[in-house]
């Protein structure tokens, strides 16, 4: 079997895994995420977290050529020329035979749906829903980042639960849990929009506090109640519109996955009653794998469905590239 570098590059986390048998253990390996492609310098940033991530998993293989390295990167799908750019990057820093880079909710899709059709919907820092009929039909539903959508995501829950604890903090707004928890995570209320900014990514540093929301929602904080029941509203519809989008004579399977999927009943209750409680044609099952069996999916099978959705490169000469550095580059 082909040797293949799956990578899984979030706004929040980056994971890579290397596969050389079907039988092989995954050896994950975690670095921090990239703020996304289209974001100014996410190709360097993307670069970076990727090598990081992919570097040491090489050197404890002992080196050799890989097949394939397939990214699912956040932002790929509303900055294809910027996946195009990753991609020739990775051919330059990596030891492979062909490089690609799709959407990480595509990634999602085909792992959580194992290549199958019907709609995934990906809910970690960002929201996105993603949608494959059986004709063939695509659809994306949102995932258009923390300033103009990503609606119930881990950003905005986190975003609407700090806004909620300064207009507590002012005065202008009523008592909440929600103060308390941001003063214990990020520290005095009047610094808040500095420490958000601080890391240069402050939609990560938003979602780090969607926890805090959900575990005072249900400690009956009716603020925080409130703030993830219209979340939970904004993913059904987001699921829904997908739904609405591809739907045929057949039902069509729905599953959730993504950091925020595990964030407990707050959300995922009044979630799947919406999805559920629809009267559209589908179901709503457990997700069969994650995005990096997706995008070990795609590497090795460029005649799945998802292939119009992925940048792919095959290298066009036979020179081996310089080994990847430990530290990778600032910028590209």
């Amino acid at each position: 079997m082909t040797s293949v570098v799956a990578v899984d590059l979030g706004k929040t986390g980056c994971r890579a895994v290397l596969w050389d048998t079907t039988e092989s253990s995954r050896s994950v390996r975690a670095v921090p995420g990239a703020p996304g492609l289209a974001a100014p310098g996410g190709v360097a940033a993307a670069r970076e977290a990727v090598r990081a991530a992919v570097g040491p998993l090489l050197q404890q293989a002992g080196g050799g050529r890989l097949g394939t390295v397939l990214v699912g990167a956040a932002g790929a799908a509303s900055a294809p020329a910027a996946a195009r750019s990753l991609v020739t990057a990775l051919l330059e820093d990596l030891p492979t035979h062909e490089a690609a880079v799709t959407s990480d909710a595509v990634t999602a899709h085909a792992g959580a749906l194992g290549g199958r059709a019907g709609v995934v919907l990906a809910i970690g820092t960002g929201a996105v829903a993603v949608g494959i009929g059986t004709d063939g039909s695509y659809a994306r539903v949102d995932g258009w980042g923390p300033q103009l959508g990503d609606d119930g995501s881990g950003a905005w829950i986190g975003t609407a639960g700090l806004r909620a604890a300064l207009r507590a903090h002012d005065g202008r707004g009523p008592a909440t849990m929600l103060l308390s928890a941001a003063v214990d995570r990020f520290g005095d209320p009047d610094r808040l929009p500095l420490t958000l900014g601080r890391d240069g990514n402050p939609a990560r540093t938003a979602a780090s506090f969607a926890p805090e929301v959900a575990r005072s929602a249900d400690a009956g904080d009716a603020v925080a109640s409130s703030i993830v029941q219209d979340a939970a509203a904004a993913l059904g519809e987001t699921v829904l519109a997908a739904v609405r989008r591809i739907a045929g004579d057949a039902t069509l399977p729905v599953t959730i996955t993504g950091g925020l999927a595990g964030i407990g009943s707050a959300l995922m209750t009044p979630l799947t009653e919406k999805i559920t409680g629809s009267g559209l044609p589908l179901r709503l099952d457990d997700p069969l794998g994650d995005p990096l069996d997706g995008a070990r999916l795609l590497a090795l099978n460029a005649a799945a469905p998802h292939e119009s959705l992925v940048v792919r490169v095959r290298r066009t000469t036979s020179t081996t590239p310089p080994p990847t550095p430990e530290t990778p580059p600032a910028s590209v």
